[in-house]
């Protein structure tokens, strides 16, 4: 047995439940009674998800069925981070939510300071989009886990995987 214990701290999500997700919503879109008849569009690529509909309540309550979407599903709504309301031509407006799909340099050196200033026994090394963890000790690696979950300053879908 190895004498250190590992795992990888990363930033991912299942793209085939978000698009289910927007489907979802697409077709409550269709159905619900005071949004029915109103021209609301939403279109997901790799990057983002962009509503535009034709005032701010439509646009608000598109939002909601989103994001309700989205957690029915069992993704966290860390994954969206929505943009400000723009406005188009007449009355239409638009958000446009970028989707976080990996771990990047600045909040991986971001993880990995909170990791070495709360928890000294553990090392923590950045590898591309992952941060390692290894430590003596498995119950350090969870206290890891633990620390994170609960750490709100963290805007992050952040998953821990490769438990070794």
């Amino acid at each position: 047995m190895a004498s250190d214990a590992s795992m990888d701290i990363m930033c991912d999500f299942d793209i085939h439940e978000l698009t289910n997700a927007v489907d979802q919503a697409k077709r409550e879109l269709v159905i619900r009674y005071d949004l029915k008849d109103l021209a609301i569009e939403i279109k997901q690529n790799d990057e983002n998800i962009t509503i535009t509909a034709p005032s701010d309540l439509a646009l608000n309550s598109t939002w909601d069925i989103l994001l309700q979407k989205v957690i029915n599903r069992q993704l966290s709504p860390k994954i969206m981070s929505r943009g400000d309301a723009e406005k188009l031509g007449g009355s239409d407006v638009r958000y446009t939510i970028k989707l976080t799909k990996a771990l990047d340099s600045e909040t991986a050196k971001v993880v990995s300071k909170l990791i070495r200033d709360n928890f000294p026994k553990a090392k923590s090394s950045i590898q591309g989009q992952v941060v390692r963890v290894t430590s003596k000790s498995r119950d350090e690696l969870q206290s890891v886990i633990a620390f994170l979950q609960k750490d709100s300053s963290l805007e992050l879908p952040l998953k821990f995987g490769n438990y070794r």
